[in-house]
């Protein structure tokens, strides 16, 4: 009987070991999308994500690089939200979200997974900020109480 426990334990260690080994390798961590509002359609983000938009007439406007700045140096509680940061910083080129959304000058938007605009800052905002009024929304309020 010793000899039987010895033989499973064994044979179980070598089945999980390297399976084990194999998902500590690749784990990948997912990165934050920040994509471009030249060919963006909103409507592709319906129910999956949340725009997070940030509009200025210029790459060289220091509030844009700010914001980007932010951004970036915390991105782990904006994909635990699901969303999508959409840069749109030329003012010449009437993307649908200019056309939509209208900004004049630096403005950033936090839109809904329903599609609905739930704020609009003329100035940078932190990810603290951010996410604080993301978990305002009824629908994260929702996901939080099913534990997402």
């Amino acid at each position: 009987m010793r000899y039987v426990f010895s033989f499973v334990l064994a044979s179980l260690l070598a089945l999980v070991s390297p399976v084990l080994a194999q998902d500590s390798d690749a784990e990948a961590v997912p990165e934050l999308q920040i994509l471009q509002a030249d060919s963006i359609d909103l409507n592709d983000f319906l129910w999956v994500a949340r725009p997070l938009i940030v509009f200025a007439d210029s790459p060289a406007d220091p509030r844009f690089s700010e914001q980007l700045e932010l951004i970036e140096r915390r991105p782990t509680p904006l994909l635990e939200r699901d969303v999508v940061v959409i840069l749109d910083s030329d003012r010449s080129s009437e993307s649908a979200l200019r056309t939509q959304l209208r900004p004049r000058g630096f403005m950033l938007v936090i839109m809904g997974k329903d599609g609905e605009v739930e704020l609009r800052k003329p100035a940078p905002w932190n990810v603290r900020e951010i996410t604080r009024t993301i978990d305002k929304m009824p629908l994260r309020q929702q996901e939080i109480r099913a534990g997402e």
